[in-house]
C-alpha cells in the first residue's frame, strides 16, 4: 500500500511487522521516550497513518497540521489523549484497543486489592533490610479480602472481570453503571447501586471508568467523606478520576485506610506526599502490561490502522460518524 505511517514510539515487534508488511513507508519515533508535542506536529503533516500511544498528545493543533491524517490508531483502551471532536470534523478516523487487556487489567486489580489489604510491599521491603527476628502478633497487620464487600464504579468489561474474581474471596459485591450488569449478578450477585451507597458500604473501591468531562474527579473530598476509614481505594483507570490532593489528605488523616494505584492525576508526575505515605501501593502504568496482551495490542493497532488505510471500516472505531462521509 502507498502510503506514509509514523509510529510514536517501538511496540511489540508483532503489530509493527504487520505494518510493514503492508505498507511501504513506515517511520518509528527513535527514541525511547514519549515523543513532544513539537516533535510531532514536526513531521505529521508527512503522514496517511498515524499509531501512538495513550501519553502521546494528539490534539486540536496535531490534528490540523496533520493534512494527509486518514486513521490514528492508539495504542490503549483509553484515547483521552486524542481531540476526538477535531478529528471528527478533519473526518479522521480514530481507532482504540478494547476487550484485548480486560483480563491483564482486571488481574492487575486484584493484586492492588491484595497487595494494599495484606501490606505485601512494606512487609517485603522490611524482610530484604533484615528487619524480620521472628513472628510477632502485631507485625504489619492488614484488612481482611474473603467476605468483604467490594465496590466497582463502572461495571464495563475490565470492572466485570474485576467483580467476577471476587467470587473466590465470597465478597458481596456493587456496582455503578448506566445499564444493569446481568453477568455480575448471575455470577456474583451483584448488587447495582448508586455511587454514594457504594462508597458508604464498600471496603474495597474499583474504579473502571473512562476519563471524560464527567468523570473527572468523580471521586473528591465529598466522596473520600462517604467512605469508611477502613476503605480502601484502588485506581487502574485514569489518574484525574480521583482528586489526587483530596485521596493524599484522605490517606494522611486516616479517612480512609489505604490506597492502591496504578495511574495518577499528572501522570507520569507523582505527588511528592503521595509517594511518602506508608498507607499506598504505587505502581508505573502497567494494567495491560503483560507479554500476550501488549503483543494482541500491536496487532489489534496495527489492524485498525491498516483497514483504516485501505477504505474499510476498522474493527474498534471510536467516532462511527467519520466512516462513509
Amino acid at each position: 500500500m502507498d502510503k506514509k505511517v509514523f509510529i510514536t514510539r517501538k511496540i511489540p515487534g508483532q503489530g509493527i511487522n504487520l505494518i510493514k508488511q503492508n505498507i511501504s513507508h513506515v517511520d518509528i519515533f527513535p527514541h525511547d521516550r514519549t515523543i513532544t508535542k513539537q516533535e510531532l506536529l514536526d513531521v505529521i503533516e508527512n503522514y496517511n497513518g498515524l499509531l501512538c500511544l495513550l501519553t502521546d498528545p494528539v490534539d486540536r493543533d496535531v490534528l490540523l497540521k496533520g493534512r494527509n491524517l486518514q486513521v490514528v490508531s492508539n495504542y490503549a483502551v483509553g484515547y483521552n489523549n486524542i481531540d476526538i471532536e477535531t478529528a471528527t470534523e478533519q473526518n479522521i478516523m480514530v481507532t482504540n484497543t478494547p476487550g484485548v487487556l480486560t483480563d491483564a487489567t482486571a488481574d492487575l486489580t486484584w493484586a492492588l486489592i491484595l497487595g494494599t489489604a495484606r501490606k505485601i510491599i512494606p512487609a517485603d521491603r522490611f524482610t530484604r533490610q533484615g528487619k524480620f527476628m521472628g513472628w510477632e502478633p502485631s507485625l504489619f497487620l492488614g484488612w481482611p479480602v474473603a467476605g468483604q464487600t467490594l465496590g466497582i464504579i463502572g461495571a464495563g468489561r475490565i470492572g466485570t472481570g474485576a467483580g467476577l474474581r471476587a467470587k473466590g474471596f465470597s465478597m458481596n459485591v456493587l456496582y455503578t453503571s448506566n445499564r444493569i450488569n446481568q453477568v455480575l449478578e448471575n455470577e456474583v450477585n451483584a448488587k447495582k447501586v448508586n455511587l454514594g451507597e457504594l462508597l458508604k458500604k464498600s471496603d474495597f473501591i474499583s474504579i473502571h471508568v473512562p476519563l471524560t468531562k464527567d468523570t473527572k474527579h468523580l471521586i473528591g473530598k465529598h466522596e473520600f467523606g462517604l467512605m469508611k476509614n477502613s476503605a480502601v481505594l484502588i485506581n487502574t483507570s485514569r489518574g484525574p478520576v480521583v482528586d489526587e490532593k483530596a485521596l493524599v489528605e484522605a490517606l494522611k488523616n486516616s479517612k480512609i485506610a489505604g490506597a492502591g494505584l496504578d495511574v495518577y492525576e499528572n501522570e507520569p508526575l507523582l505527588g511528592k506526599e503521595l509517594k511518602n505515605l506508608d498507607n499506598t501501593l504505587l505502581l508505573p502504568h502497567i494494567g495491560s502490561a503483560t507479554f500476550t496482551t501488549r503483543g494482541k495490542m500491536s496487532v489489534m493497532a496495527a489492524e485498525n490502522l491498516l483497514k483504516a488505510l485501505n477504505g474499510q471500516k476498522p474493527d474498534n472505531l471510536v467516532n462511527q460518524q467519520v466512516y462513509g462521509k
